[in-house]
């Protein structure tokens, strides 16, 4: 939730990159990553309904869309420190929420910034905030490193123009909470980003939320705004396509879109469910650099993707060899035939909460591993109980005996230890199917374990590695400043 500052390269350096993109544009493509905030499969070419996302579905009806990719975390931080390292934050240190931004901390040896990496083959790198006077992106980092150097050559969208080829990364205003004046404690409700203008498809009239919330007004309101942000950050998208085409630059530029993590809604981001991580991907090429072969307009793949896939596969798009060690995998190329079996996701400490999931999944079943006994869907997040106005409602409806069925046990119960669903059969990921005694479910659990114990071990997850109690009590009075703390709150005893 924090932006980063945004660094500068030297002249000498931002002069040599150009003249080897002049030396070498003809030959590669412009590269263009789009990423939305806390985004599922909810647009038109997904099939979700009350959106109307023309654009989306234009990429993907010339490109081809993933069905099966998730994101490596359910919330931003250690999940852009993922796909611009193509190593999971677990690795590398940077699993927890906004980590790393005041300490010495560096990427270990050999693990290097994707940027940096297409710097260094000649492409010039923007973090794209507005084009012509219309604002596109927020120009948000949130990365869990800050050290490495500068990152990007540019803000400016005509130098891009000028300095083929290029990587872009836009990252969208839409869907989060208008949060960054920092006084959202402040307020009353905190609104959505561009909610005043966003059209107005969904209403609280003909929405149907998720089975495990209440069918209840405020539910029904928030869910109307959210999938209208989907609508919202779709006109964005028209605008980046409409200077692509003004610019000269649609034939020559892939465009790559995709959120960096899971749904806004209060058991989504933050959670290991599917609503958390379950994430669109859009790939569409140009007319210069036809899609590989085999790839035809309007495609879709089943085939499990995990979001650290991306770093790998833009390098191939670049011509740039993957780095050995590298666990992103490209999804075309040398290799790539064998697909993924599984996508492995964790969550840590997220602000001041500290709670340690980790995540499998394969094309249809999901298996979420809850490290932190007694933590819940209830537990406390500043952020989240200030901003998602289910949760209190929740809270206010449970302790006047109002909840009932899949919500009541959401909001009263602690996570199990174990949680196994069938998303084909159970989409909203109900029923556990950990306690299940029939051995098909049986053989699933046991093969989803040992995938999660193998990679634990084989990727060096340091979620066991907790932080020092004084690194984490800052974040309590900082969330306390920015949301305030609910009255029901009582602080454990030392």
């Amino acid at each position: 939730m924090q932006r980063s500052v945004e660094y500068r390269l030297p002249v000498w350096l931002a002069m040599w990159i150009c003249l080897a993109s002049a030396l070498t544009a003809a030959d590669r493509p412009n590269i263009l990553w789009i990423v939305g905030e806390n985004f599922d499969l909810d647009f038109g070419c997904y099939g979700a309904k009350l959106v109307h996302t023309p654009h989306v579905d234009a990429l993907a009806a010339r490109g081809i869309r993933f069905s099966n990719c998730f994101s490596t975390s359910p919330v931003c931080a250690p999940s852009r420190s993922a796909f611009m390292t193509g190593m999971y934050a677990t690795t590398t240190d940077t699993h927890n929420m906004r980590s790393h931004r005041n300490d010495d901390y560096r990427l270990p040896d050999g693990v290097r910034p994707l940027t940096q990496r297409l710097h260094s083959a000649g492409y010039t790198t923007g973090n794209i905030k507005s084009i012509a006077e219309k604002e596109v992106g927020t120009g948000k980092l949130d990365l869990n490193f800050v050290n490495e150097g500068p990152l990007y050559t540019t803000d400016d969208w005509q130098q891009l123009v000028a300095h083929q080829p290029f990587f872009a990364q836009i990252n969208m205003p839409e869907a989060e909470y208008d949060i960054y004046d920092r006084r959202s404690a402040e307020k009353q409700r905190v609104p959505w980003v561009g909610e005043e203008w966003h059209p107005k498809i969904a209403n609280s009239e003909n929405v149907v939320p998720p089975p495990y919330y209440p069918n209840h007004e405020v539910v029904r309101q928030e869910w109307a705004r959210y999938l209208n942000s989907a609508s919202g950050m779709d006109v964005r998208i028209g605008w980046i396509l409409e200077a692509l085409e003004r610019d000269g630059l649609a034939d020559d530029t892939i465009v790559i879109f995709f959120a960096d993590n899971g749904r806004l809604e209060a058991r989504g981001i933050h959670w290991c469910f599917d609503s958390g991580l379950h994430v669109p991907l859009v790939i569409a090429w140009p007319k210069n650099f036809p899609a590989p072969e085999g790839v035809r307009a309007g495609s879709v793949s089943e085939r499990v993707v995990s979001l650290i896939d991306l770093t790998a596969t833009t390098l191939w798009m670049a011509g740039i060899d993957v780095p050995m060690g590298m666990q992103g995998r490209a999804l075309y190329g040398p290799g790539s035939e064998t697909a993924r079996n599984y996508a492995f996701s964790a969550r840590d400490r997220i602000d001041e909460t500290v709670i340690r999931q980790r995540s499998v999944r394969d094309a249809r079943y999901h298996y979420i591993r809850n490290f932190t006994p007694g933590a819940g869907f209830s537990s406390l997040n500043r952020y989240k109980e200030k901003c998602f106005l289910v949760k209190p409602l929740m809270r206010n409806m449970l302790s006047s005996g109002d909840l009932t069925g899949p919500s009541l046990r959401l909001m009263r119960d602690p996570f199990p230890i174990e949680m196994l669903f069938d998303t084909t059969a159970d989409p909203y990921e109900i029923e556990n199917l950990a306690e299940s005694d029939i051995p098909a479910h049986r053989q699933v659990l046991d093969r989803m374990r040992a995938a999660l114990d193998t990679w634990i071990v084989e990727t060096g997850d340091r979620g066991n590695v907790l932080e020092p109690l004084d690194l984490v009590a800052p974040f309590e009075k900082e969330m306390d400043v920015w949301f305030g703390t609910p009255d029901w709150y009582r602080p454990p005893k030392p």
